[in-house]
């Protein structure tokens, strides 16, 4: 059988002669699978550049993200560590204002909110863990979670001494505590005792109280907050101002020039409530002050302090 050939025709510009030229099909046939063979081989040569230039580009941002990322968890597990140490400042302060509000100290053991039990499988977890970046991300959750726990265990005891300190300014504030004349304007002229000989009938009597002499109408104070009781004349005692503070506590200012409250009146504490006088059965002007506990009259000078308990 004889081979088929090929004709190729050379035609050039302008009048130059055309030219023919026969080759067999063998040759055109292997040229054409070395220029398919290596058109692909440029090809695959291509693709393997490009994909690694992708590569190369992917892991640069790889490594620049980790880089941010590890600068964040220095910059958070920082932050952690500042909080840490001002929850701890904050634990210290529980614990004084637990004291001042009378309540027991909260437990170390359970102010460092710590959890137990067995962890549930977690296949990320397990991923991060074997990272480093992942190992630092677990533990700074731990962290945080640790410190959001202790802050609702400090809030929760927070509020559990607010409400007892209100409650024990509440009765603070109804405790007398008072000088019920300023001592500048005033001076000590007669105590508790219960053996007195009384200026004016000379006889020995108890006196239930004590005995501030003043100029008059000097303003005599409420020693603490309450409830007027009575605001009128008492035989003997003259003009007086009867208060209750709650908690079977009443106070008695007799003797005044001039009551300034009346009977059922709330009073603060510190509240100008009358003037003193001779008013009754005195010798000249001075306050009679006396302080009963469930009906029983107790030296007065014992609810007298140097200073107020509260402002």
């Amino acid at each position: 059988m004889a081979r088929r050939r090929w004709t190729i025709m050379v035609v050039p510009r302008g009048s130059g002669t055309s030219r023919t030229i026969e080759v067999s099909s063998l040759p055109v046939r292997l040229a054409l699978v070395v220029f398919a063979l290596v058109v692909i081989g440029a090809s695959g040569l291509t693709y393997l550049a490009i994909s690694k230039a992708v590569d190369l580009s992917r892991l640069d941002r790889m490594q620049q993200t980790n880089r941010l990322l590890a600068q964040e968890l220095d910059r958070a597990e920082a932050t952690v560590a500042e909080v840490n140490d001002i929850i701890a400042s904050i634990t210290e302060r529980d614990r004084l204002v637990r004291l001042l509000a009378g309540l027991e100290r909260t437990d170390p053991t359970v102010l460092q909110a710590g959890v137990g039990g067995p962890l549930d499988p977690n296949q990320d977890d397990e991923l991060l863990a074997a990272d480093p970046l992942g190992s630092r991300s677990l533990s700074m959750r731990e962290d945080v979670g640790g410190l959001l726990r202790r802050a609702n265990i400090l809030a929760s005891s927070f509020a559990e001494a607010r409400d007892s300190l209100a409650a024990n300014v509440d009765r603070l504030e109804r405790t007398p505590s008072l000088r019920p004349v300023d001592a500048a304007l005033s001076w000590f002229t007669s105590g508790f005792l219960q053996d007195r000989v009384h200026p004016i009938h000379g006889e020995a009597r108890a006196h239930e109280g004590i005995d501030m002499s003043a100029d008059l109408n000097t303003p005599i104070l409420a020693t603490a907050a309450g409830t007027v009781i009575d605001a009128g004349w008492l035989p003997g005692y003259g003009l007086t101002v009867t208060i209750d503070h709650g908690d079977g506590v009443v106070t008695k200012y007799a003797h005044c020039s001039r009551v300034m409250v009346r009977a059922g009146q709330r009073v603060e504490r510190n509240e100008q409530i009358a003037l003193v006088g001779s008013t009754g059965i005195a010798t000249g002007p001075h306050l009679h002050y006396e302080v009963t506990i469930n009906g029983r009259n107790v030296n007065p000078w014992n609810y007298i302090l140097p200073a107020k308990v509260v402002d």
